[in-house]
């Protein structure tokens, strides 16, 4: 009953996407449980670059199944393109290899809306969402006002809820000078996307259990990365979900127990997109170079992303709160050239060091980065297939991570391609050997 867990141990764009399709090979089962289309994982293979919002990235593995969870808030235009896009690439041949939750909740026109026109409120306050309406959606589901995928194919509750939805969204919408929306319209267009999805929408709580008791291997997918929980990240500069592994148990409908272990994603260096404390960030040459190097623009609305040093008391965070098990660390290769490299070991604020990661926003904002540097290495590493392979600075500083955030490093990424990857351990095959993490 393997169940494995793959979350961002930074501000997100990790290469979650990479890695899930990777390891989408050992396992039966591969769902998304919580997010929205503001995410973006990128998959290369071959000479096709694939982008995948909310479908896992499992799809671009014959003969696997797919589950978008009841976490996920839906765009079902976005969805369904989507769709169509992965299918004219040749990938998900088989309509069944994609179920989705009936319990997932839908982002609305209007959520899009509003989401745009209160980010243009804040002014220089701005969180720097995506404007996908994801925030709205789950403030709805909160309310208790949302409308879900389930209620499309019930028309009466689906025109009644959506008439008593717009009443209130017009008048706020008004409020920020914002034209408001027409009833029929939205209730149509929706009803003919009902038509198209209603084949993939079942309830996937059941099919996930059933899965795991028959045995199969379940990889749970997140979005976005630790430090943009809602709870546990750098709030309320954060999205609008919980993106810690703990969501992959309500986000798909299993107990906890079913999780057998947690696998953190990380980049060599630190990046985060939009507005927020970013203790380690360059705004130098160097940070230029990580950006152009790594090719770091996001995936979803291509905004540059801000960049800096490797920062080992963010990650060491995100492996307590998320009981991480094992790191897969991607784009070493974006490092070499450098005469050094550093590594962010804790944080001076006033007179005190933090080494954990603070609580206070006002520290985040004002601490200065206390640092380690190592040598760096000057040698092309993107062909290098073997760990053994690595210049000896570019182990070392593999090896100075691992000390620091106390979790052994299985997989290093070297490139986007699915070859230019050092797996070192399976955590799927790793659990089939050992047996469960917990006695049962």
């Amino acid at each position: 009953m393997p169940g494995v867990v793959i979350v961002g141990t930074q501000w997100g764009d990790e290469g979650k996407g990479k890695i899930v399709d990777i390891l989408a090979s050992s396992a039966d089962l591969i769902v998304r449980f919580q997010g929205g289309s503001n995410a973006g994982h990128t998959v290369v293979i071959g000479s096709k670059k694939v982008v995948l919002h909310q479908i896992p990235s499992g799809i671009l593995s014959p003969r696997k199944k797919c589950i978008i969870g009841n976490g996920v808030v839906l765009d079902l235009e976005q969805l369904l393109n989507e769709i169509r896009d992965i299918k004219a690439l040749g990938y998900m041949k088989d309509d069944s290899s994609l179920q989705i939750s009936d319990e997932a909740q839908l982002v609305m026109p209007y959520h899009k809306r509003i989401d745009l026109a209160k980010e243009r409120a804040r002014g220089k306050s701005k969180i720097g969402t995506t404007g996908r309406g994801i925030g709205p959606a789950y403030e709805d589901k909160v309310a208790r006002i949302g409308i879900r995928l389930i209620d499309l194919f019930d028309q009466e509750l689906f025109r009644d809820k959506l008439a008593q939805a717009l009443k209130e969204k017009n008048w706020y919408l008004s409020r920020f000078g914002e034209e408001g929306f027409e009833l029929y319209e939205i209730f149509h267009d929706f009803l003919g996307m009902a038509a198209k999805i209603k084949k993939y929408v079942t309830n996937t709580s059941l099919v996930v259990n059933h899965g795991l008791k028959r045995g199969e291997s379940v990889l749970f997918e997140g979005a976005q990365g630790t430090m943009l929980d809602v709870d546990h990240g750098t709030y309320p500069y954060v999205t609008s979900s919980n993106t810690v592994a703990a969501q992959a148990c309500t986000g798909s409908g299993i107990g906890p127990t079913m999780i057998n272990c947690v696998m953190g994603v990380s980049k060599a260096y630190t990046t985060r997109v939009g507005s927020g404390p970013f203790p380690t960030e360059l705004t130098d040459e160097i940070g230029e170079r990580l950006r152009e190097k790594g090719g770091e623009y996001g995936a979803t609305t291509g905004r540059p992303r801000r960049c800096g040093w490797f920062d080992a008391v963010v990650v060491r965070y995100a492996v307590r709160i998320n009981g991480i098990d094992s790191i897969a660390l991607t784009k070493l290769d974006v490092l070499s050239g450098l005469p050094s490299v550093k590594i962010c070991t804790g944080y001076r604020f006033k007179k005190k060091v933090f080494t954990e990661a603070p609580s206070s926003l006002r520290v985040w904002q004002e601490c200065v980065p206390v640092y380690e540097e190592m040598a760096g290495w000057p040698e092309d590493i993107s062909a290098v297939r073997d760990i053994k392979g690595l210049p000896r600075n570019a182990k070392s500083y593999v090896k100075k991570i691992e000390e620091m955030i106390g979790v052994k490093i299985i997989l290093v990424s070297l490139g986007n391609e699915r070859k230019q990857t050092i797996l070192l351990e399976n955590p799927f095959k790793k659990i089939h050997t050992v047996g469960t993490k917990r006695s049962r």
